[in-house]
């Protein structure tokens, strides 16, 4: 199994972030939850490292991807109370060492399903957009959170989700459903950070400041 390419380490905002330390971009990270550019210059950093672990341990290419991906989402999360300055010992700790410690454990612990179970794509989803795909998620409205999963998760036409939501007590006819998912995906967008939809989604960013 080959290290997947990944397009967005190419992108301006993310090679903007290259000449930073690892210390750097953790504490830009954790100051700057807003902004999705950091997280994603220290997940283009370590891909090599995290993908080859991972992929001793895996038993197809897909489950690799799956792991690979739920690895950097369990980081994601982890990493806003990471402290590069405590000592474990006599050393530090390091970005590079706490990522191999977090993949370990993920490799052990995390129960990945099998081939024909998985649905996930890392060729269509990169890991830190879906971080933050599933972080804008988890800010919508319940309805509406509940209406984009079942159009996109399972795929489920407006019909049938209409069907599903009178079932549970709901009186939204198809077409209604139908606006629900336009404002659901309009309300996802504006709640990604916008350097992310940059670097994703294509969309005209301007460089901002250095921060340090």
């Amino acid at each position: 199994m080959q290290i997947p390419h990944f397009p967005e380490a190419n992108h301006p905002l993310v090679q903007s972030l290259f000449h930073h330390s690892d210390h750097e971009l953790v504490s830009l990270f954790q100051a700057h939850p807003d902004a999705g550019k950091y997280f994603t210059a220290i997940f283009c950093r370590y891909t090599p490292i995290v993908y080859t672990l991972i992929q001793h341990s895996a038993r197809s290419p897909v489950q690799a991807d799956y792991l690979f991906a739920l690895t950097w989402k369990h980081v994601y999360y982890e990493l806003r109370g990471l402290n590069l300055e405590s000592q474990t010992g006599r050393e530090s700790i390091t970005l590079q060492s706490w990522l191999i410690n977090m993949t370990a454990y993920c490799i052990n612990e995390m129960e990945v399903p099998t081939t024909e179970q998985i649905n996930y794509s890392l060729k269509s989803t990169s890991p830190p957009l879906w971080c933050y795909i599933e972080q804008a998620l988890n800010q919508l409205p319940p309805m509406l959170r509940l209406i984009v999963l079942m159009a996109q998760t399972f795929h489920w036409s407006e019909t049938r989700i209409a069907a599903y939501l009178q079932a549970e007590g709901e009186a939204i006819a198809p077409n209604e459903v139908a606006i629900f998912l336009q404002e659901g995906y309009r309300m996802l967008e504006d709640k990604l950070p916008a350097d992310l939809r940059s670097i994703y989604l294509g969309e005209q960013f301007a460089l901002p400041p250095q921060e340090l």
